[in-house]
């Protein structure tokens, strides 16, 4: 975004050469970019359908990059900026929960005379998708088959799924400040989901008794609602948005479709967060 998009007055009094001097579409690779959609049905629809994926896809990009920040900051027991991450992670999401809103002004009958131009792809096979879910914590070993014919993806997604989650690194904190987690939440294998403890919701009661004590600990908690809340928003809409749109149908790349995506509402990121209110 330039100065003019900022309300600023960049003078252009000596005008300046672009073909020596880098431009907004140098910088932005916008020839690349705005060449990347590449509508393969004669519907006036499916651009709409590719610009809401891309978009999104970048969206992802940007929260890979803030959310692999906030944890080695975690890890490294820095929340100052950890809190910033977060805090963006979460209003990225809030755009891509917004983003729902135009794909779903595409009715049944237009996505149906684009579908079958779509083959077996699917929203399903994110690769970034999957590493946000793994870094976050919803572990699943069987969400890498779809990544299994590209072995340089393959090896990203893997790589997320070994590593300690979001939640896992926060509950190393809390442990680092001598607050009680159990160890068997401290040292564990990373690849499976994790289980609620009372331990560990134990350990939580105590920063949220005394904020004033643990201010930054209760505010990195916070922050860990504010994400899951964005999330479950984004969750929902997805799910009300595809049956909208494609009712139960199965989805393209294989799936359940409205019945896979409704399970994935009662996914829980951080239990003891949320449980912990009923104690205060």
């Amino acid at each position: 975004m330039g100065d003019e998009h900022l309300g600023g007055t960049a003078s252009y009094g000596a005008r300046l050469d672009f073909s020596e001097a880098m431009s907004y579409g140098d910088y932005l690779h916008l020839d690349d970019l705005l060449a990347a959609q590449h509508p393969l049905s004669p519907d006036h629809n499916e651009l709409l359908f590719i610009v809401a994926h891309q978009t999104g896809e970048l969206w992802m990009k940007l929260m890979r990059h803030e959310l692999g920040a906030a944890i080695s900051a975690i890890a490294a027991d820095r929340l100052a900026p950890a809190s910033k991450m977060l805090a963006r992670v979460s209003r990225i999401m809030e755009q891509l929960v917004q983003s729902w809103d135009v794909l779903a002004t595409m009715t049944p009958p237009e996505y149906s005379a684009i579908r079958p131009y779509l083959s077996s792809s699917s929203g399903f096979q994110s690769w970034q998708y999957r590493c946000i879910e793994f870094a976050v914590g919803n572990k699943n070993a069987a969400m890498l088959v779809p990544h299994a014919h590209r072995a340089d993806l393959l090896d990203v997604v893997d790589a997320a799924l070994r590593a300690p989650s979001l939640y896992d690194q926060a509950l190393r904190l809390l442990a680092a400040r001598g607050l009680p987690v159990p160890e068997s939440r401290l040292e564990r294998d990373w690849t499976q989901p994790y289980l609620a403890d009372a331990g560990v919701e134990a350990a939580w009661l105590e920063v949220y008794r005394d904020p004033t004590a643990h201010w930054d600990l209760y505010q990195l908690g916070e922050e860990l609602i504010d994400f899951e809340d964005a999330f479950r928003l984004w969750r929902f809409r997805h799910v009300t948005t595809v049956e909208r749109v494609i009712g139960f149908k199965r989805g393209s790349g294989g799936t359940s479709g409205v019945g896979y995506l409704r399970n994935m509402l009662d996914v829980v990121l951080f239990p003891e967060i949320w449980s912990l209110r009923t104690s205060l």
